[in-house]
């Protein structure tokens, strides 16, 4: 049986893919602080994922210091364990169709920080290394007390109790829950994938179906506001490459479904 070590104890990610891959693998969930007293524990798993991130990573220009998976990567040099690296759609240029050679243009810390990361832990850790450019997730945080930012979905769900909506007109993004994620990474391990993959539905997901989904339970009669989303960029990733390797379904219905199920649990109250 495969080995898995998830670095992050405390967030969304990390107690997700916990509780997803323990039924098909053998895991074990730590901190990053638990980590950095026992950096040996590496040792011992054939993947190594790190869910954790430092705050100054998301709002600083990079520095070693604050880049976790760096500082892990470290442990990894000369090993056999596989370092799985949770990077960011972000560091592509806004456009349709995105694929993993597609032009690159971060524009936060945080983004240019996942580009920074990529470069220097393949050029530690060479074939010892899957990428992985996830696309907005989606899922409920209810459990996770420090959010380090607000998504989409958070900050619909915030307001949407207050009986507040936006039309974002035409606007469309790239969303992926966080149940399809975690089912993508245990057939990535399966089938001991390497390289560079965008996670993704790999279509257009028009924001105002996807909030009409999250509404779908709420009593709380809305009032709709127009936005000015002029700065907000459309954008959707291809995620072809990925998808004919694993070989799983990864449909709009099945988002829906998801966005559906959301909405109850946030709402039946």
């Amino acid at each position: 049986m495969k080995k898995i070590l998830v670095i992050g104890k405390r967030g969304f990610i990390g107690k997700n893919v916990y509780k997803h891959l323990k039924r098909n693998y053998y895991i074990k969930l730590i901190s990053f602080n638990i980590f950095r007293n026992k950096k040996k524990i590496i040792e011992n798993f054939d993947y190594i994922i790190n869910t954790s991130i430092n705050k100054n990573y998301i709002n600083k220009k990079y520095h070693q210091k604050f880049d976790n998976d760096f500082q892990i990567s470290k442990s990894l040099v000369g090993k056999s364990g596989v370092y799985i690296f949770l990077s960011s759609r972000k560091v592509y240029k806004s456009n349709s169709n995105i694929k993993e050679n597609s032009k690159k243009s971060p524009k936060s810390y945080y983004s240019k920080n996942k580009l920074i990361t990529e470069k220097k832990l393949y050029k530690k850790l060479k074939n010892n290394l899957i990428i992985l450019r996830i696309s907005n997730l989606i899922g409920d945080k209810k459990l996770i007390k420090k959010k380090l930012h607000k998504t989409f979905v958070d900050i619909f769900f915030q307001n949407a109790k207050k009986g507040i909506i936006f039309n974002n007109k035409k606007k469309f993004k790239d969303f992926i829950s966080i149940e399809k994620f975690c089912e993508i990474l245990n057939e990535i391990i399966k089938k001991d994938l390497r390289g560079i993959y965008n996670v993704s539905i790999g279509k257009k997901v028009y924001l105002n179906l996807l909030v009409k989904w999250l509404n779908k339970y709420n009593k709380k009669k809305c009032t709709f506001y127009k936005i000015n989303s002029s700065k907000e960029k459309n954008f959707y990733l291809n995620n072809n490459k990925l998808m004919s390797k694993i070989k799983i379904s990864n449909s709009l219905a099945e988002l829906k479904n998801y966005c559906l199920k959301l909405s109850r649990q946030k709402f039946k109250n």
